[in-house]
C-alpha cells in the first residue's frame, strides 16, 4: 500500500514540474520576445531604426536650410544675427561721423544677407554629417530626450561642421560687401582719438550664428515629428516613431 501511494504521489509530483516547467517555458519565451522587441524596435528592424533617425535630421535640415535661404530668412526670424558686443562698442563710437548714422543698422542686415547666403549651401554638408551617424546611435537616440537626434548632431559634427562653414560664410561676406564696410567702420573708428583699434573677426561670429540658428530649427523640426504623428511624413518615419510613442 505504501508504495501504491509513494509511486502515485510522485506521480502527482511529475505532474505539478511538469506544469511549473510549462510556466517557466512560457515565461521564457515572453521575456526573450520583449528582449527581442527592445532590440529590434518592436519589429521594426534596426535599419530602419537609423535609416528613420536619419531620415528625420534630414527633414529637419531640409526645413532649416529652406526657412533661412530665403530673403530675410535670418532676419527676420528668432535667430536673427546681432552685431557682436566689440561691433557695438566700435559703432556706437562713430555714428556720429556723417555716412555711418544707421551703420549698426546696416552692418546688422549685411551680417543676416551673409548668413542667408551661406545658408543656400550648407544642405550638402548637414548629410554628409548625418550619414556618418551608426546604427547603435540611432537605436539610443530615438528612446532619448525629445531633442536627441539634434544634440547628437551638434555635439559630434559641429567643429567639423564650423570649419567647412566658415569658408562659405566668408564667400557670402564678400558677396555682400559686409568685409568691405567693416573695414570702412573700422578704420574710422580707428581714426578717432583715443581709441584702440578693433576688428571684431566677423567670418568666426557669423559662422557660429549661422550654425546656432541651423541647429535651433533642426531641433524644433526633431520635436514636432517626436510629438506629432500628423508630421511624420512617410511610412518609414511614422513605423520608426511609433516606438518612440509608447516609451
Amino acid at each position: 500500500m505504501k508504495k501504491v501511494l509513494t509511486f502515485l504521489f510522485c506521480i502527482a509530483l511529475f505532474q505539478v514540474s511538469n506544469a511549473q516547467f510549462g510556466k517557466l517555458k512560457k515565461a521564457a519565451k515572453k521575456a526573450e520576445a520583449k528582449v527581442a522587441e527592445v532590440t529590434s524596435g518592436n519589429g521594426t528592424a534596426k535599419d530602419d531604426i537609423g535609416n528613420g533617425l536619419k531620415e528625420a535630421l534630414n527633414e529637419g535640415v531640409g526645413n532649416a536650410v529652406d526657412k533661412l535661404s530665403v530673403e530675410n530668412g535670418y532676419f527676420d526670424s528668432e535667430h536673427k544675427i546681432l552685431l557682436p558686443e566689440q561691433a557695438i562698442t566700435v559703432i556706437s563710437k562713430i555714428k556720429k561721423i556723417p555716412g555711418f548714422e544707421n551703420a549698426d543698422k546696416k552692418m546688422t542686415k549685411l551680417l543676416n544677407d551673409a548668413a542667408e547666403n551661406a545658408a543656400t549651401k550648407a544642405k550638402p554638408i548637414f548629410v554628409n554629417a548625418i550619414k556618418k551617424m551608426t546604427i547603435e546611435d540611432a537605436m539610443n537616440l530615438l528612446m532619448g530626450n525629445e531633442d536627441a537626434a539634434t544634440r547628437y548632431l551638434e555635439k559630434t559634427t559641429n567643429e567639423d561642421l564650423f570649419n567647412e562653414f566658415m569658408p562659405v560664410v566668408q564667400n557670402s561676406l564678400d558677396e555682400v560687401n559686409a568685409r568691405s564696410y567693416w573695414d570702412k567702420i573700422a578704420r574710422a573708428y580707428n581714426s578717432l582719438p583715443l581709441t584702440q583699434n578693433m576688428d571684431p573677426e566677423l567670418d568666426r561670429y557669423v559662422t557660429n550664428r549661422a550654425l546656432v540658428g541651423m541647429f535651433g530649427l533642426i531641433e524644433k523640426k526633431e520635436l514636432d515629428i517626436r510629438k506629432n504623428k500628423t508630421s511624420r511624413t512617410t511610412e518609414l518615419l511614422s513605423k520608426v516613431f511609433a516606438k518612440q510613442d509608447k516609451k
